[in-house]
């Protein structure tokens, strides 16, 4: 593992990529919310970081935006081709756990849901 800034908290290169150390939390984590323009205060909170760890990954990310960007987009794309490889592999049984009539006892709920989601797609 390489560090990459000082003291006590760091951004280190794991296996996983560019990380927050003593966390399993990779920047790019991080950038899903930053892009999204979220505060950092929101993005401590939902990582659960201490103001050190967040201002530092804010900072690293900032000092080396096109690195990080590019590594960002990587990652995004694998992401993306993972998602479509197991939605391929797993449509069969999707398509079967769908066409399953509800449990017994569960009908009530279904139809509940299924007013909500019309109702929600009349609003659209």
């Amino acid at each position: 593992m390489t560090t990459i800034t000082n003291e006590q908290t760091a951004i280190i290169r794991t296996e996983r990529g560019l990380s927050i150390a003593g966390t399993r939390i990779t920047i790019y984590d991080i950038m899903d919310y930053v892009t999204a323009q979220y505060p950092p205060k929101f993005i401590r909170g939902l990582f659960d970081l201490t103001e050190q760890q967040i201002n530092v990954a804010l900072a690293y990310i900032e000092a080396n935006c096109d690195t990080v960007e590019a590594e960002y987009q990587m990652v995004l794309k694998e992401a993306e081709e993972l998602r479509l490889y197991y939605e391929e592999k797993n449509r069969d049984l999707i398509a079967r756990i769908a066409a399953q009539p509800p449990r017994p006892g569960t009908e009530a709920v279904w139809e509940k849901l299924r007013a909500a989601k019309a109702k929600r797609e009349a609003k659209a």
